[in-house]
């Protein structure tokens, strides 16, 4: 579990949409705050991440401030928990602005390693 605080190199952004769409192929992992798409890229370099929120979650503030809280929550805590060589998209859904930061760090740290709130692996 990370403690914390950004460990070794951060993960690499995704921007481009044939990065977004290969990843969407991948694995899913739901939860109750966001969907995880996870994709192997069979290499051994930096994870990468992306963000999506949809225009259903509600207008631009609403998407943006779900988008800024998912961010900050790989920054701090979740980032040490990607492995290198894959891809992680994180669907975010309007739950994220009611979730304590403390839940949604714990959620994400739990989803990336793969593991269901039992400790089993998912």
């Amino acid at each position: 579990m990370s403690s914390g605080a950004p460990s070794g190199r951060p993960p690499l952004r995704l921007k481009k949409r044939a990065d977004f769409l290969a990843a969407q192929r991948g694995e899913k992992r739901r939860g109750r705050l966001f969907l995880l798409e996870v994709r192997d890229r069979g290499d051994a370099e930096a994870p990468r991440v992306g963000f999506t929120v949809t225009k259903k979650t509600g207008n631009s503030v609403v998407r943006n401030r779900v988008r800024r809280r998912l961010k900050e929550a790989v920054r701090v805590h979740a980032a040490g928990d990607m492995a290198a060589g894959k891809d992680y998209v994180i669907v975010g859904r309007r739950e994220v602005l009611a979730a304590p930061f403390e839940a949604l760090k714990a959620e994400l740290s739990r989803r990336i390693r793969g593991t269901a709130p039992d400790g089993k692996q998912s």
